[in-house]
């Protein structure tokens, strides 16, 4: 009996994810644990590893498409079974097309043959024929007065995702406005008796919102990945949310980078870890988060929920998008903590190893646009997180030290915050402490 293959729950409020990828196509042998496909939910991209050892015998969702959790997505039979003839051939198609193994569904019905349909699904508390959303969907609707059985949904049998929630909302914003019932219909104008006007050529219409590009041979259309689709949508729904403000503070790092450079050869043969300056900055923003627990907290109706924990966000820059692991209490680590955890998470982000438990619950984010060389960044908030550091580039200088010009070592660091909540001179204080607390710094790095 072959062994179901199916969509995991990545999370508490996550109810569906895409597959992105088969790393495996019907007919591969496959070892229990390892890595089958991968996904992208709203919270994580991940390596899925199989149940099971065996045979993959059928794939039955295609890359890119999106399905419930729990949903059968494979069969994986035995060791030394054999996948049937039309599994092997429905995968061949698109590996001629050079797009590699796309897994789809090997049972196709007879020539002439009804459609198969959908399995029904039903939800607690559903009405029946109701359009099919999660909670997080209604809820977004719900924000913006949309009924979600008007949303034309294009996930598995028509259920309505996020991204039909926002595409609808630009689609209304974007809409002419429609003529008001029973409004006299305006006169005609009265004909002139005039030269006739040369004719004018005629303009194309403008391509309806969504649609895609007309092709050309100096355009090249490429589709947008899961995770791109999933950051726009954040992003912008977190300029909608959050009354962005930024300030930026210019930091003396010159005594820091002294003393990387004079321990950072011992600090790695003794603790196996590189010394980079992200320690250092998560130590200076975790006291100021300490100092100021307004910034270390979330907007929830009228009510501001101060954490106590301080879960901190970094940001991982990745080939395919951005991620963003949460460092669980880092109020509670060392200096080599942070300098481990931050190396730990940003590896396996990379490696795609992360679980969703490690990309939720932050309360403050860093982000280092500084790495790539930028001055500065201002970057966008983390909902439902009210602010936002950003790390410039160290870099040299001239400064004037007592009427005297002297070449330092600095950086800008920026914070974007939420005035909603943060007032200007609470965020300058938090920044002024950060500020404080690099420049002075003492503690020891051995």
């Amino acid at each position: 009996m072959p062994t179901n293959v199916i969509m995991p729950q990545m999370g508490e409020s996550i109810f569906e994810g895409t597959l992105t990828k088969w790393l495996k196509r019907p007919g591969d042998r496959v070892e229990r644990d390892e890595p089958l496909f991968e996904i992208s939910t709203d919270k994580v991209d991940a390596e899925i590893p199989s149940p099971a050892a065996g045979i993959l015998s059928k794939a039955l969702v295609q890359e890119g498409q999106t399905v419930q959790i729990n949903t059968v997505v494979a069969e994986i039979e035995a060791a030394g079974a054999q996948p049937a003839a039309q599994d092997r051939a429905a995968a061949q198609p698109a590996e001629q097309a050079g797009r590699g193994p796309v897994a789809a569904p090997v049972s196709a019905p007879p020539p002439g043959a009804p459609a198969a349909r959908e399995p029904a699904v039903e939800f607690p508390g559903r009405a029946p024929g109701e359009a099919r959303s999660s909670p997080l969907v209604r809820k977004l609707a719900a924000e913006h007065g949309i009924e979600v059985a008007k949303v034309r949904g294009t996930g598995l049998g028509g259920r309505v995702t996020k991204s039909d929630i926002l595409n609808y909302i630009e689609a209304q914003k974007a809409a002419p406005k429609k003529a008001v019932v029973g409004a006299p219909a305006a006169a005609p104008p009265i004909p002139e008796l005039a030269p006739a006007a040369a004719p004018r050529p005629a303009v194309p219409a403008a391509p309806a919102p969504g649609a895609p590009a007309p092709p050309s041979a100096r355009i090249e259309v490429v589709p947008m990945s899961v995770m791109r689709q999933k950051i726009a949508a954040r992003m912008v729904e977190s300029r909608r949310t959050s009354a962005h403000v930024q300030n930026v503070f210019r930091v003396d790092m010159t005594n820091i980078v002294k003393l990387r450079e004079q321990w950072k050869e011992e600090f790695e043969r003794r603790n196996g870890v590189k010394l980079t300056y992200m320690p250092f900055i998560c130590r200076a923003a975790i006291s100021a988060l300490k100092a100021f627990p307004t910034v270390n907290a979330s907007l929830e109706g009228t009510n501001l929920l101060i954490k106590k924990d301080v879960n901190l966000g970094i940001a991982v820059a990745l080939d395919w998008g951005l991620i963003v692991p949460v460092i669980k209490n880092a109020e509670e680590k060392n200096f080599l903590g942070l300098a481990r955890a931050t190396r730990n998470l940003a590896e396996r982000a990379r490696a795609k190893k992360l679980s969703p438990d490690e990309v939720q619950g932050g309360t403050f984010t860093i982000t280092n646009p500084g790495q790539f060389g930028a001055m500065f960044g201002l970057p966008i908030i983390l909902q439902p997180q009210l602010a936002i550091l950003g790390v410039g580039a160290i870099h040299k200088e001239p400064v004037v030290i007592d009427d005297a010009i002297a070449i330092r070592s600095v950086v800008h660091v920026s914070l974007s915050y939420d005035h909603r909540v943060i007032d200007g001179a609470v965020a300058d204080q938090f920044m002024a402490h950060v500020k404080r607390a690099l420049e002075s710094w003492e503690e020891p790095v051995l």
